[in-house]
């Protein structure tokens, strides 16, 4: 009886057939890549000004 069950777990359905990973969604849609290629350096521009503005000693 364990044989049948485990049998029926093996065979793909529908559903798990056509689930497709969030990675290959990710890397399938152009328009986020470069939102997100864009969007990154910025921020870690705009954080990398921050702090180095916060290092300027302050005149006298």
């Amino acid at each position: 009886m364990t044989d049948a069950t485990e049998q029926a777990d093996d065979v793909p359905t529908p559903e798990r057939s056509l689930r497709i990973p969030v990675m290959q969604r990710v890397l399938d849609n152009p328009f986020l890549l470069l939102f997100i290629g864009v969007t990154v350096p910025t921020v870690f521009y705009i954080l990398w000004g921050l702090i180095e503005l916060t290092q300027i000693p302050i005149a006298n």
